[in-house]
């Protein structure tokens, strides 16, 4: 479905952003030095158009999530209908709704295995939010409240709120209010690139992997409540960790009794051509936190996904969890994500992936690495990278500091119609899983031309 063209007045709407609108994760210096943002007015496929008409292939997916593409009428229609029978209602006061107790049954399906319960939230944040007490609230429920711990890692993201920042390891978050939430450690990431370039990548895993285990030790296994982290790290820079690193994570856990948590915010739903991140690396958690695609951004939705053993506790030992939001099972919400994993499942785009769409992606980034500017290139999906040196075959960076040339290239990416995310000196993508083979080409091509045109900046850093 295409969207109708409308006129707009551009300098009308570009000062009343300027004038009023906050817009997120933004240097309000710089945007008013800009004059003000980037207006999108329409959308279909994997293309959005800003204000002025120029049409951009949309490589990062929205923000990782609208992976059924932009215009489907029957996402549309399936809210409309909903807003029509029962536009709101909460699940406070022992209530539930239709499209919210047909969701759940249906991630407990594609979840499989003991990952039977859903808790639903609006955000990727307030799904992480919920996840730790829960977790708080389990240990305590069984007699273990000194069980406070959380161990996530460096680099990593677990959303924007005082929680989240404070779990995810973004020192620049971190600046802002100084990790507020105590009883959080952060150990290594799993980034070989940038931390183990000269060594194997055995060697590097084993020193990944005994990382978790040195500061379990540190901190006293019976304080640690879990171990938290993204199958792949998304904002991170699309880190791929090492073959055999979550399993023996996993195992880490399991020996020292404590709980499993993986962040799916962004690799959930098929972005790494099975449902879930924890299903491509074999591994089996305990809880895992999901947003994102669940609805390919149409509404706003997350999901915590909990065992039966951790429901179980809940539900012989606890009294109320005191604890939802407003919009928890949102019946609107939930019937478009109802709607959007059925299109996921009748298109095969999950296999489309696994078996098209991901190995090209691979292939054609591949004919990225003889470029003097490519370090590295990794994909797994369709969710990729490409690392950006100053010496080829090897891991320096522009300017001696990581996060020089990363913008300069971005920027240049989108000006030649391609939206990249760039994180520090990486160029990281993650279209619509119904992206054809003809835009991944168009997607590495503009990356290629870009690279070229950004190359007499970055000698000038």
């Amino acid at each position: 479905m295409t969207a109708p063209i409308k006129n707009y007045n551009k300098s009308e709407l570009q000062r009343l952003d300027l004038a009023h609108h906050l817009p997120a994760q933004a240097d309000y210096k710089e945007l008013h030095e800009l004059g003000g943002s980037r207006i999108v007015t329409r959308a279909d496929g994997c293309s959005f158009w800003d204000i002025d008409g120029k049409e951009y292939l949309d490589g990062m997916a929205g923000l990782w999530c609208v992976g059924v593409g932009y215009g489907r009428k029957e996402l549309a229609d399936v809210a409309y209908a909903q807003m029509l029978e029962l536009p709101y209602y909460n699940t406070f006061f022992k209530t539930a709704n239709v499209p919210a107790v047909q969701l759940a049954a249906k991630i407990a399906g594609i979840s499989g295995g003991k990952l039977q319960h859903v808790f639903f939230n609006s955000s990727g944040s307030e799904a992480v939010d919920t996840m730790y007490r829960m977790v708080r609230y389990y240990w305590k429920l069984l007699g273990q409240p000194y069980r406070k711990t959380f161990i996530s890692r460096q680099n990593g993201y677990h959303g924007s709120t005082v929680l989240g920042a404070s779990l995810g390891g973004m020192g620049g978050m971190h600046n802002i209010d100084h990790q507020p939430v105590e009883a959080i450690e952060h150990i290594m990431q799993p980034y070989k690139f940038g931390l183990g370039f000269d060594e194997t990548e055995e060697a590097f895993c084993n020193r990944a992997v005994q990382a978790l285990e040195d500061k379990i030790l540190e901190v006293g296994a019976h304080n640690v409540a879990a171990f938290v982290g993204e199958p792949i790290q998304g904002a991170g820079g699309v880190i791929i960790p090492p073959h055999g690193y979550w399993p023996r994570i996993e195992a880490i856990c399991r020996k020292y009794g404590i709980l499993l948590v993986c962040d799916e915010v962004i690799c959930g739903y098929g972005r790494t051509g099975e449902w879930f991140g924890h299903q491509t690396y074999e591994v089996t958690p305990d809880i895992i936190t999901t947003a994102k695609q669940l609805s390919s951004g149409y509404a706003p939705i997350s999901a915590t996904i909990v065992s039966s053993d951790i429901a179980e506790v809940l539900r012989e030992k606890g009294g109320d969890f005191v604890h939802g939001y407003t919009y928890s099972g949102h019946p609107v919400s939930c019937a478009v994500a109802l709607k959007n994993l059925e299109i996921i499942e009748n298109e095969n785009l999950i296999g489309k992936i696994q078996t098209e769409t991901g190995p090209y992606l691979a292939d054609a980034l591949a004919s990225l690495k003889s470029h003097p500017l490519v370090g590295e290139v990794r994909s797994k999906g369709l969710i990729a990278a490409v690392e950006i040196v100053s010496e080829p075959g090897t891991n320096q960076r522009f300017g001696g500091k990581e996060g020089k040339a990363g913008p300069i290239v971005r920027d240049t990416c989108i000006a030649n119609g391609l939206m990249v995310r760039g994180i520090r000196d990486s160029i990281v993508m993650c279209p619509p899983m119904i992206i054809e083979k003809s835009q991944i080409d168009f997607m590495v091509d503009t990356i290629r031309k870009s690279l070229d045109e950004a190359w007499p900046k970055l000698r000038g850093i």
